[in-house]
């Protein structure tokens, strides 16, 4: 799988068709002669795959991933980048999940493990907030990218965050906003979605999460579902962050 960038052909076209005689002769061939010369022809298709953004989260109660999977559809409507979403690990015991409540997972979304993030070209993490900062789940993930770091093998990668918090004032821009430090240690690029959503970065109608640095959902006690209007913000951002990443990708023409 490609890294960073991707691999790209420098030309899309056809090879030029080689003509060759096996069995050259000193005399010349007249035309009476029957002769059969192999054509070498090369099949014209040339590959080029799609560019990836890797969706990765952590999700509790089912509402990160609901946001995960609008952004994904926000980046599969852009021609030539698909979305991939990916779970990180859990941390708390079955017995503490138990206590909890918290739903079982679905086996649809894989695990990650940090060495396939070099595979990306993008990624957007989304998690819920503990005290206005990155759940612990998605801190120990982050905590086990030091071989990575120690390479910089992530420089230049573009990156965006997307949250939730249980109440209008828990932490929908600190979260996103103290989660930048794990991005400039690897020399991400940051991007947040600003207000390109327009209009619907104003309304004040009903109440909705997100926020310039990424899409965000309330959760409240648990059982409130993301609006309508939440999840077209996410949509929006998985589009937005794949024409961005198609911006960096070399031009396969030149």
């Amino acid at each position: 799988m490609g890294k960073g960038a991707g691999c790209f052909p420098s030309k899309n076209r056809a090879p030029a068709v080689i003509e060759s005689d096996p069995d050259p002769s000193p005399n010349p061939v007249s035309d009476d002669d029957d002769v059969s010369i192999p054509i070498e022809t090369v099949n014209p298709t040339i590959g080029i795959r799609k560019l990836r953004i890797f969706i990765v989260f952590y999700s509790m109660y089912g509402h990160i991933e609901s946001l995960a999977r609008s952004i994904k559809e926000g980046v599969d409507e852009i021609d030539g980048v698909e979305g991939v979403l990916y779970r990180v690990p859990e941390t708390l015991s079955f017995e503490t999940l138990s206590a909890m409540k918290v739903p079982a997972k679905g086996d649809d979304i894989p695990e990650i493990s940090a060495e396939e993030l070099v595979e990306a070209d993008g990624l957007l993490f989304g998690f819920p907030t503990r005290y206005g900062s990155m759940s612990a789940q998605m801190k120990a993930f982050f905590d086990s990218t030091g071989s990575l770091w120690r390479e910089q093998k992530l420089a230049g990668v573009p990156a965006g965050f997307f949250v939730s918090t249980g109440t209008q004032g828990g932490g929908q821009e600190t979260t996103a906003w103290t989660a930048i430090t794990q991005l400039a240690h690897h020399g991400m690029l940051y991007v947040p979605i600003g207000y390109t959503f327009g209009a619907g970065m104003f309304k004040m109608d009903s109440i909705r999460g997100g926020s310039p640095y990424g899409a965000g959902v309330f959760s409240g006690d648990g059982t409130r579902k993301p609006s309508e209007r939440e999840l077209e913000l996410a949509h929006h951002q998985g589009k937005y962050m794949a024409l961005i990443v198609k911006r960096f990708q070399p031009d396969p023409q030149h």
